[in-house]
């Protein structure tokens, strides 16, 4: 290790963030690879190392002779400012070799509050911050994750969007690139082949013109470019690769686990949820194939826990039998087995016998809205009837500890709603005193944590707005003294306002960001998704010297009529279904799920026809 580094690291909390050396990490000779990748996550070692794309691609990379990937994070502002001091560019993990060194830069962008660590990261880098101001070949700048399904605030950055499942397009886009680079092709060249492969979307190709009232005139593409960019699928998770082991941290992470995915997508439709709608059409591993890999992940790693992740996996067709076949040699090895995003309407006793073998701590379920109109408005698919059911399992269960996700400020939201949220939660609370088989001698902790609603794209609530600031607060302050009076097991936590505005306008946001953002950076934005790092008097200077208004992107109605800044991005879902769903919230109406019947959303044209919802009949 450079002695520089070294002293630096010293004089730093949690210097295990950097120093690299971890079990299962890879470790090449740059001079023995034809192409170097830099993985970038916006945010700190510990939120990264949690994120599961990081890892499949991180392996997938470095299973290729020819490749070698290596991790680079945001450093946290500690050793920021020991790196500017002493003269540091950022660096990759493995080698220490700084940013620039690098072929290919990739960032994941899991959320839009991370747009202005991308730029302190290049520049931090020396990696010049504008795509129009790289010129060469290396130091290429790729990015991909949901924030990628609308890439146009932070294009003047990224040379290449890869959109969809990045298993799917990585090795095309490696191959082609390390073609064009062995001989010694231009940039200008290469981004003209590149964006003929599916799921590559080149900013720079596409001219946007815009109509005297600000909305988009007319996405125009050049020199070749589709007009509309496709995302990538992995069709079958059965034959997607994964790896057989994780990189083990010497610090602790967010999530200090094993991770074993058992699908994607999701079957439920809540016309809130970005993630439910961009990750379509279903696609399921079988159970025995996820159990193998589980085994090889503890086996290769040492952990004692693994989680089973998707987006709803008590909606995982396989989990009973998945269970059963874990539950004999997890027991053995005392693992414990994780189930996050469990649903109200499957949790069953069944379930609960089989949880109760594999771990014993806090249960979370999502109802988003107090009231039952509500409910039906956001397309939950969930009665209050089924969830005072799930918490008379869980209390009979032994469970003493339940947290339950609502949002604040959801299109047609009323204080009569909000004051149905704290209704529900002391109904919640009266059902376990009703519970004859109860835990005794144990405290009961209904945790409640409110969000305000953020459109975001792809999504029927797309063309909704957000509710202003000033209106958050006052629904929230009235939450709070709902909750306050009389007193209860209920504890209330809700979410800053400042970082939720910031993210509804870069959510819906045009490449007119662009000037903002860097002008947020030459003003010292970063950390921004931290509540101890926004400056959002950068932010609100930034936006005035630039000449934009904020409030047009967060706060204003589209109408269908509108060309959106996203619409060149195919991810599957139709825009004629998302006009379908937001039509129906408007009358409280709601979409049975999947494997009801299928709503035609047109997901399943991205897979051949095929989605593992298996529906039992059509639209």
């Amino acid at each position: 290790m450079d002695a520089k580094l070294e002293k630096v690291l010293s004089a730093v909390q949690k210097p295990g963030r950097y120093t690299g050396g971890e079990l299962n990490s890879v470790v090449k000779s740059a001079d023995s690879v034809g192409l170097r990748f830099a993985f970038c996550f916006p945010d700190t070692y510990e939120i990264g190392m949690s994120h599961l794309g990081m890892k499949i691609l991180y392996s997938l990379i470095n299973d290729r002779e020819d490749a070698w990937c290596e991790r680079v994070f945001a450093p946290a502002p500690d050793m920021e400012e020991q790196m500017r001091a002493n003269d540091i560019p950022l660096f990759a993990i493995e080698s220490k070799d700084k940013l620039s060194d690098f072929d290919v830069i990739g960032f994941t962008l899991m959320y839009e509050l991370s747009f202005s660590n991308v730029l302190n990261m290049l520049e931090l880098g020396g990696v010049p911050m504008l795509a129009s101001e790289r010129h060469d070949l290396k130091n290429f700048v790729v990015a991909g994750g949901p924030c990628a399904s609308n890439a146009e605030p932070i294009c003047d950055f990224v040379d290449a969007f890869l959109l969809g499942d990045g298993e799917e397009i990585m090795n095309d886009f490696l191959n082609l690139y390390k073609e064009y680079k062995d001989r010694g092709a231009g940039k200008e060249e290469f981004l003209t082949v590149v964006a003929g492969i599916q799921g590559v979307y080149v900013p720079s190709l596409y001219d946007v013109t815009y109509k005297a009232d600000g909305t988009i005139d007319a996405v125009t593409p050049k020199n070749g470019a589709p007009a509309v960019v496709h995302k990538r699928i992995v069709s079958d998770l059965n034959k997607a690769p994964y790896p057989d082991r994780f990189i083990v941290p010497f610090i602790e992470v967010v999530h200090d686990r094993v991770s074993e995915e058992l699908f994607r997508g999701c079957i439920r439709g809540c016309r809130f949820c970005q993630a439910g709608f961009i990750y379509r059409p279903i696609r399921e591993k079988s159970p025995e194939l996820a159990n193998e890999q589980a085994k090889a992940l503890i086996k290769n790693t040492g952990y004692d826990e693994i989680s089973l992740i998707s987006l709803s996996t008590s909606d995982y067709t396989g989990i009973q039998p998945l269970l059963n076949d874990m539950i004999d040699w997890t027991q053995e090895k005392n693992v414990n087995i994780s189930l996050p995003s469990l649903r109200v309407d499957n949790f069953s006793d069944e379930l609960v016998e089989k949880m109760k073998l594999i771990r014993k701590s806090g249960l979370t379920f999502a109802p988003e809205a107090g009231s039952q109109r509500l409910r039906d408005a956001i397309n939950k698919n969930i009665t209050e009837e089924e969830i005072l059911s799930t918490v008379r399992i869980a209390f009979k269960g032994g469970w003493t500890t339940v947290k339950l996700y609502f949002m604040l400020g959801l299109p047609t939201e009323t204080f009569e709603d909000i004051e149905e949220i704290v209704n529900l939660s002391r109904r919640v609370v009266t059902e376990y005193y009703r519970t004859p088989d109860k835990p005794k001698g144990k405290q009961l902790v209904i945790n409640v944590s409110a969000s305000p609603f953020v459109p975001k794209p792809h999504t029927p609530f797309q063309w909704e707005p957000q509710a202003t600031t000033e209106e958050l607060d006052k629904k929230r302050a009235y939450l709070f003294e709902q909750t306050r009076v009389p007193k209860s097991h209920i504890h209330l936590s809700a979410h800053h306002t400042d970082t939720i505005f910031l993210e509804a306008v870069f959510a819906r946001g045009d490449r007119r960001l662009g000037k903002v953002l860097l002008e947020a950076h030459n003003l010292g934005c970063k950390f921004d998704s931290w509540d101890d790092q926004l400056r959002f008097d950068l932010w609100q200077q930034a936006f005035k010297n630039c000449g934009v208004d904020p409030t047009w992107y967060a706060y204003r109605r589209r109408s269908y009529e509108e060309i959106l800044p996203w619409d060149h991005l195919d991810y599957g879902v139709t825009k004629e279904f998302l006009i379908r769903e937001n039509e129906k919230s408007k009358r409280n109406e709601t979409t049975p799920h999947c494997r009801i019947k299928c709503a035609a959303c047109g997901a399943s044209s991205l897979n051949g026809g095929n989605c593992d919802a298996k529906c039992k009949n059509l639209l």
